[in-house]
């Protein structure tokens, strides 16, 4: 905190004590600090906070297929046991909650997916839907799988993904979730 006037304290951040010592030697009063801070604070932030382009409906459905096209080339990996691809196609610091709580990194998930684990990634769904954020740079898959739990009954997992695009290596996931839901019937 740096006071620029008896009781008026000015928060500066890096800058702590810079803006109103400058201010007082130049003669400025609180409004014009205020109106520096706040056009310092615009220009700061403008050189490096660009929203991203609003994609058309046709460009997010062109994305989209290039998500599901990702969802296909995992399972081909998965299929041709390919821990080279797979390890591409989930980021380093992936994490997968399971519908138990349990927590699996990318490595773990990948022994999950080789030894034939129930992965939400690869089973059939009853629903699915593909969110593109960020321009087309994210997408939000978020779905609905019959999964048979140990006990022997099917449960409905709801499940989230999030993935993320690299400029020259396309799609790769950073993070899943899934929670168990109501008993399916037979």
């Amino acid at each position: 905190e740096a006071k620029c006037r008896p009781g008026i304290q000015l928060h500066a951040g890096p800058f702590q004590g810079w803006i109103p010592a400058r201010a007082a030697a130049f003669g400025i009063g609180l409004a014009g600090m205020t109106g520096f801070a706040l056009a310092f604070t615009l220009f700061a932030t403008s050189a490096s906070a660009h929203p991203p382009a609003r994609l058309s409906t046709q460009s997010e459905q062109a994305v989209a297929g290039e998500v599901e096209a990702f969802y296909r080339a995992l399972a081909a990996a998965v299929a041709a046991k390919d821990v080279g691809k797979l390890k591409a196609k989930y980021a380093e610091s992936f994490t997968h909650i399971h519908s138990s709580a349990k927590t699996d990194g990318r490595d773990a998930r990948i022994v999950s997916l080789l030894s034939g684990e129930a992965a939400v990634e690869l089973l059939p769904f009853t629903t699915r839907s593909i969110l593109i954020h960020a321009g087309g740079w994210a997408a939000v898959v978020r779905g609905v799988t019959p999964i048979r739990a140990a006990d022997g009954k099917t449960y409905a997992v709801h499940w989230t993904q999030t993935l993320t695009r690299r400029e020259d290596e396309g799609w790769m996931l950073v993070a899943s979730q899934a929670t168990r839901g109501a008993e399916m019937g037979p």
